[in-house]
């Protein structure tokens, strides 16, 4: 799925249509440039979980943890990661593998860590088109295990 988003606010709303369509273990990769507006769509996620307490990039702890929602939701920044087994040190497949939403910034720095089965998300500017414009692509999920059936 494509979509172009044309303010901040329009990022945050499509962040948080997916958060109120998500699942219980359902993981996401976010990627884009930095500036490109990943916490502004990730707070938008976490609205559509339902929580209420502020959501900021967790870049020097690797990992924010917010239990307020329906789901408890995992929000990784892992750019600082050296090597893999730094996520083995903070107990990764817990959230992985767990019950709540995981959300990855940086994601193919791990990438050999990943489960198959993950939603994609990359947004990008396109200058010549406003400040402001995102184009945000959605790949995987429920819409690509349907076609599968």
């Amino acid at each position: 799925m494509k979509t172009e988003t044309w303010s901040p606010e329009e990022t945050f709303q499509l962040g948080k249509r997916l958060g109120e369509q998500a699942q219980p273990g359902q993981i996401y990769t976010l990627s884009g440039d930095l500036g490109v507006g990943k916490t502004v769509f990730t707070k938008g996620v976490a609205a559509g979980l339902g929580i209420r307490e502020p959501v900021s990039s967790p870049t020097f702890t690797i990992v924010q943890e917010y239990y307020d929602g329906r789901l408890p939701l995992y929000h990784f920044d892992v750019y600082r990661i050296e090597d893999p087994e730094e996520m083995e040190e903070i107990g990764y497949d817990d959230y992985f593998f767990g019950d709540g939403v995981c959300l990855i910034e940086w994601a193919d720095r791990i990438r050999e860590l990943l489960p198959e089965h993950l939603i994609r998300v990359t947004i990008e500017k396109d200058p010549e088109k406003g400040f402001d414009y995102r184009l945000i692509r959605i790949e995987g999920g429920a819409e690509d295990e349907n076609t599968g059936n």
